[in-house]
Protein backbone atom coordinates (compact mmCIF):
# COMPACT_ATOMS: atom_id res chain seq x y z
CA UNK A 1 0.00 0.00 0.00
CA UNK A 2 1.21 3.36 -1.13
CA UNK A 3 2.01 6.08 1.83
CA UNK A 4 1.14 8.63 -0.51
CA UNK A 5 -2.24 7.60 -1.39
CA UNK A 6 -4.03 9.82 -4.49
CA UNK A 7 -0.33 10.94 -5.24
CA UNK A 8 1.80 10.02 -8.46
CA UNK A 9 5.68 10.00 -7.62
CA UNK A 10 7.49 12.05 -10.93
CA UNK A 11 11.20 12.31 -11.43
CA UNK A 12 11.62 16.17 -12.28
CA UNK A 13 14.84 17.42 -13.28
CA UNK A 14 15.75 20.67 -12.14
CA UNK A 15 19.71 22.24 -11.43
CA UNK A 16 20.94 19.16 -13.89
CA UNK A 17 19.83 16.63 -11.05
CA UNK A 18 16.72 13.94 -10.93
CA UNK A 19 14.35 15.24 -7.85
CA UNK A 20 12.00 12.22 -7.06
CA UNK A 21 8.44 14.28 -6.31
CA UNK A 22 4.72 13.30 -5.12
CA UNK A 23 2.08 15.13 -6.76
CA UNK A 24 -1.62 15.36 -6.42
CA UNK A 25 -4.75 17.61 -6.10
CA UNK A 26 -5.77 20.21 -7.57
CA UNK A 27 -5.53 23.92 -7.15
CA UNK A 28 -3.46 26.62 -6.46
CA UNK A 29 0.16 25.33 -6.12
CA UNK A 30 1.79 24.52 -3.22
CA UNK A 31 5.58 22.69 -2.18
CA UNK A 32 6.45 20.72 0.98
CA UNK A 33 10.01 20.48 2.08
CA UNK A 34 10.55 17.96 4.27
CA UNK A 35 13.50 17.80 6.88
CA UNK A 36 15.78 15.26 8.37
CA UNK A 37 16.75 12.11 8.22
CA UNK A 38 13.71 11.68 6.45
CA UNK A 39 12.08 12.15 2.98
CA UNK A 40 9.02 13.61 1.12
CA UNK A 41 6.54 10.78 2.74
CA UNK A 42 6.47 12.87 6.06
CA UNK A 43 3.72 14.60 4.81
CA UNK A 44 1.21 11.51 4.28
CA UNK A 45 -0.75 12.46 7.11
CA UNK A 46 -1.48 16.12 6.16
CA UNK A 47 -0.73 16.05 2.11
CA UNK A 48 -4.23 14.34 1.24
CA UNK A 49 -6.44 16.97 3.12
CA UNK A 50 -3.91 19.62 1.52
CA UNK A 51 -4.78 18.06 -2.00
CA UNK A 52 -8.28 18.85 -1.38
CA UNK A 53 -7.76 22.74 -1.93
CA UNK A 54 -4.04 22.98 -3.63
CA UNK A 55 -2.14 21.29 -6.52
CA UNK A 56 0.58 19.64 -3.73
CA UNK A 57 4.42 19.44 -4.99
CA UNK A 58 6.23 17.28 -2.84
CA UNK A 59 9.95 16.40 -3.82
CA UNK A 60 12.59 14.56 -2.01
CA UNK A 61 15.61 17.66 -1.47
CA UNK A 62 18.96 16.55 -3.41
CA UNK A 63 20.77 13.94 -1.26
CA UNK A 64 17.37 12.69 0.26
CA UNK A 65 15.21 10.10 -0.29
CA UNK A 66 15.11 8.77 -3.99
CA UNK A 67 16.56 12.09 -5.42
CA UNK A 68 20.21 12.25 -7.05
CA UNK A 69 23.01 12.39 -4.25
CA UNK A 70 25.52 14.75 -6.05
CA UNK A 71 28.98 15.40 -4.56
CA UNK A 72 28.09 18.90 -3.03
CA UNK A 73 25.42 21.83 -3.64
CA UNK A 74 23.79 21.26 0.11
CA UNK A 75 23.90 25.22 0.83
CA UNK A 76 20.35 26.35 1.39
CA UNK A 77 20.38 28.69 -1.30
CA UNK A 78 21.20 25.98 -3.83
CA UNK A 79 18.43 24.01 -2.38
CA UNK A 80 16.07 26.54 -2.31
CA UNK A 81 17.39 27.11 -6.32
CA UNK A 82 16.47 23.11 -6.70
CA UNK A 83 12.65 23.72 -5.33
CA UNK A 84 12.40 26.53 -7.45
CA UNK A 85 13.74 24.87 -10.27
CA UNK A 86 11.39 22.01 -9.67
CA UNK A 87 8.33 24.16 -9.25
CA UNK A 88 9.19 26.06 -12.40
CA UNK A 89 9.74 22.22 -14.46
CA UNK A 90 5.85 22.26 -13.59
CA UNK A 91 4.68 24.93 -14.63
CA UNK A 92 4.47 26.68 -11.35
CA UNK A 93 5.52 30.39 -11.21
CA UNK A 94 4.71 31.44 -7.51
CA UNK A 95 3.20 28.82 -5.29
CA UNK A 96 2.42 28.50 -1.45
CA UNK A 97 5.77 26.60 0.75
CA UNK A 98 5.98 24.66 3.83
CA UNK A 99 8.77 23.28 5.17
CA UNK A 100 10.11 21.55 8.01
CA UNK A 101 13.29 21.12 10.25
CA UNK A 102 16.15 21.10 6.99
CA UNK A 103 13.45 22.00 4.72
CA UNK A 104 11.76 24.83 6.35
CA UNK A 105 15.87 26.19 6.15
CA UNK A 106 15.86 25.38 2.60
CA UNK A 107 12.23 27.00 2.69
CA UNK A 108 13.56 30.41 4.66
CA UNK A 109 16.13 30.69 1.47
CA UNK A 110 13.55 30.09 -1.06
CA UNK A 111 11.56 32.75 0.18
CA UNK A 112 14.61 35.11 0.77
CA UNK A 113 16.11 34.67 -2.62
CA UNK A 114 12.84 34.07 -4.54
CA UNK A 115 10.54 36.67 -3.48
CA UNK A 116 8.51 37.32 -6.28
CA UNK A 117 7.14 33.74 -6.50
CA UNK A 118 6.50 32.67 -2.94
CA UNK A 119 3.83 33.66 -2.25
CA UNK A 120 3.12 32.13 1.73
CA UNK A 121 5.55 30.36 4.07
CA UNK A 122 5.18 28.53 6.83
CA UNK A 123 8.31 27.09 8.81
CA UNK A 124 7.71 24.30 11.40
CA UNK A 125 9.83 23.91 14.73
CA UNK A 126 13.24 25.57 13.70
CA UNK A 127 14.76 28.84 14.37
CA UNK A 128 17.10 30.86 12.12
CA UNK A 129 20.19 28.84 11.22
CA UNK A 130 22.20 31.88 12.22
CA UNK A 131 21.01 32.15 15.79
CA UNK A 132 21.15 28.77 16.48
CA UNK A 133 24.71 29.50 15.82
CA UNK A 134 25.29 32.39 17.45
CA UNK A 135 23.72 31.64 20.51
CA UNK A 136 24.65 28.04 20.79
CA UNK A 137 25.11 27.54 24.97
CA UNK A 138 25.35 24.30 26.77
CA UNK A 139 21.86 23.51 26.62
CA UNK A 140 21.64 23.51 23.39
CA UNK A 141 24.74 22.08 22.54
CA UNK A 142 23.31 19.03 24.67
CA UNK A 143 19.80 19.22 22.83
CA UNK A 144 21.00 19.05 19.36
CA UNK A 145 24.38 17.06 19.72
CA UNK A 146 23.94 15.66 16.28
CA UNK A 147 24.52 18.98 14.49
CA UNK A 148 28.13 19.32 15.96
CA UNK A 149 28.59 15.30 15.89
CA UNK A 150 27.68 15.99 12.00
CA UNK A 151 30.46 17.99 11.18
CA UNK A 152 33.58 15.66 11.88
CA UNK A 153 34.63 14.34 8.70
CA UNK A 154 34.73 11.14 7.56
CA UNK A 155 33.71 9.63 11.20
CA UNK A 156 29.81 10.11 11.37
CA UNK A 157 29.45 8.20 7.81
CA UNK A 158 31.15 5.75 9.68
CA UNK A 159 29.36 5.12 12.60
CA UNK A 160 25.80 5.99 11.22
CA UNK A 161 26.40 3.35 8.15
CA UNK A 162 27.31 1.17 10.53
CA UNK A 163 24.31 0.85 12.71
CA UNK A 164 21.54 3.09 10.50
CA UNK A 165 18.24 1.63 12.19
CA UNK A 166 19.38 1.94 15.55
CA UNK A 167 20.22 5.66 14.40
CA UNK A 168 17.14 6.44 13.18
CA UNK A 169 14.83 4.96 15.56
CA UNK A 170 16.50 7.03 18.52
CA UNK A 171 16.60 9.94 16.32
CA UNK A 172 12.14 9.45 16.10
CA UNK A 173 12.52 8.23 19.79
CA UNK A 174 14.54 11.18 21.28
CA UNK A 175 12.53 14.08 19.27
CA UNK A 176 8.63 12.69 19.74
CA UNK A 177 6.54 13.41 22.00
CA UNK A 178 4.84 10.06 21.63
CA UNK A 179 5.31 6.56 21.21
CA UNK A 180 4.55 4.99 17.95
CA UNK A 181 3.77 8.62 16.31
CA UNK A 182 5.99 7.22 13.36
CA UNK A 183 4.22 4.08 12.65
CA UNK A 184 6.63 1.17 11.70
CA UNK A 185 5.60 0.77 7.71
CA UNK A 186 7.00 5.18 8.02
CA UNK A 187 10.46 3.84 9.67
CA UNK A 188 10.88 1.07 7.45
CA UNK A 189 10.84 3.24 4.37
CA UNK A 190 12.55 5.94 5.54
CA UNK A 191 15.46 3.57 6.54
CA UNK A 192 14.97 2.01 3.03
CA UNK A 193 16.06 6.05 1.53
CA UNK A 194 18.59 6.12 4.10
CA UNK A 195 20.68 3.40 3.11
CA UNK A 196 20.68 4.09 -0.26
CA UNK A 197 24.25 4.48 -1.71
CA UNK A 198 25.40 8.44 -0.87
CA UNK A 199 22.53 9.30 1.49
CA UNK A 200 24.02 9.25 4.49
CA UNK A 201 26.85 11.76 3.17
CA UNK A 202 24.81 13.69 1.59
CA UNK A 203 22.44 14.66 4.36
CA UNK A 204 25.64 15.36 6.73
CA UNK A 205 26.81 17.54 4.07
CA UNK A 206 23.53 19.44 4.49
CA UNK A 207 24.31 19.93 7.76
CA UNK A 208 28.02 20.65 7.57
CA UNK A 209 27.21 23.16 5.30
CA UNK A 210 25.17 25.34 8.13
CA UNK A 211 28.28 26.47 10.06
CA UNK A 212 30.31 27.64 6.61
CA UNK A 213 28.32 28.75 3.41
CA UNK A 214 24.77 28.89 5.15
CA UNK A 215 26.16 31.45 8.09
CA UNK A 216 28.06 33.50 5.57
CA UNK A 217 24.98 33.77 3.35
CA UNK A 218 22.78 34.92 6.26
CA UNK A 219 25.07 37.75 7.37
CA UNK A 220 25.65 38.55 3.84
CA UNK A 221 21.54 38.95 3.89
CA UNK A 222 21.72 40.21 7.12
CA UNK A 223 19.44 43.65 5.36
CA UNK A 224 17.18 41.38 3.70
CA UNK A 225 13.72 40.45 5.37
CA UNK A 226 11.12 37.64 3.97
CA UNK A 227 8.38 39.64 2.35
CA UNK A 228 5.77 37.01 2.23
CA UNK A 229 3.59 36.33 4.96
CA UNK A 230 5.02 33.70 7.50
CA UNK A 231 3.78 31.45 9.57
CA UNK A 232 6.17 29.91 12.35
CA UNK A 233 4.70 26.48 14.49
CA UNK A 234 6.61 24.35 16.81
CA UNK A 235 6.56 21.63 19.08
CA UNK A 236 5.61 22.78 22.64
CA UNK A 237 7.34 19.50 24.27
CA UNK A 238 10.39 20.29 21.83
CA UNK A 239 13.46 22.32 22.61
CA UNK A 240 13.22 24.85 20.35
CA UNK A 241 10.40 25.83 22.62
CA UNK A 242 12.19 25.97 25.97
CA UNK A 243 15.56 27.60 24.16
CA UNK A 244 13.76 30.43 22.43
CA UNK A 245 11.54 32.54 22.10
CA UNK A 246 10.85 31.21 18.28
CA UNK A 247 8.27 34.05 16.95
CA UNK A 248 11.34 36.88 18.52
CA UNK A 249 13.99 35.24 16.32
CA UNK A 250 11.89 35.07 13.18
CA UNK A 251 10.44 38.85 13.57
CA UNK A 252 14.31 39.80 12.82
CA UNK A 253 13.83 38.06 9.79
CA UNK A 254 10.64 38.84 7.95
CA UNK A 255 7.93 41.88 7.90
CA UNK A 256 4.47 39.60 8.90
CA UNK A 257 5.19 36.55 11.06
CA UNK A 258 2.49 34.80 13.07
CA UNK A 259 2.84 31.33 14.78
CA UNK A 260 2.25 29.40 18.10
CA UNK A 261 3.13 26.31 19.73
CA UNK A 262 1.22 22.80 18.75
CA UNK A 263 0.73 19.69 21.31
CA UNK A 264 3.71 17.60 20.12
CA UNK A 265 7.40 17.04 19.53
CA UNK A 266 9.53 17.84 17.14
CA UNK A 267 7.90 15.70 14.49
CA UNK A 268 4.87 18.17 13.99
CA UNK A 269 3.44 16.73 10.40
CA UNK A 270 3.48 13.14 11.76
CA UNK A 271 2.72 13.78 15.46
CA UNK A 272 -0.50 16.30 15.39
CA UNK A 273 -1.72 16.44 11.82
CA UNK A 274 -4.81 17.80 12.51
CA UNK A 275 -3.63 20.70 14.97
CA UNK A 276 -1.20 21.39 11.79
CA UNK A 277 -3.76 21.33 9.28
CA UNK A 278 -6.18 23.66 11.33
CA UNK A 279 -3.31 26.04 11.40
CA UNK A 280 -2.12 25.69 7.52
CA UNK A 281 -5.08 25.76 6.31
CA UNK A 282 -6.78 28.81 7.43
CA UNK A 283 -2.97 30.88 7.00
CA UNK A 284 -2.40 29.12 3.41
CA UNK A 285 -5.73 30.53 2.14
CA UNK A 286 -4.84 34.12 3.02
Amino acid sequence: MSLMPGFTARNVRANGLRFHTWIGGDGPPLVLVHGYPQSGIMWRKVAPTLAQHYTVVVPDLRGYGDSDKPRDGFDKKTMASDIHGVMAALGHARYRVVGHDRGARVSHRLALDFADAVERVSLLDIVPTHTVFRDTGRELAAAYWHWFFFLVPDLPEQMIAAAPEAFLRNMFRALTSEAGAIEEAAVREYLRVFTLPGTIRCTLEDYRAAPTRDCADDEADSHKRVTAPMQVLWGEFGKMHTLFDVLATWRDKATDVRGRALPCGHFIPEEAPQALLDELLPFLAG
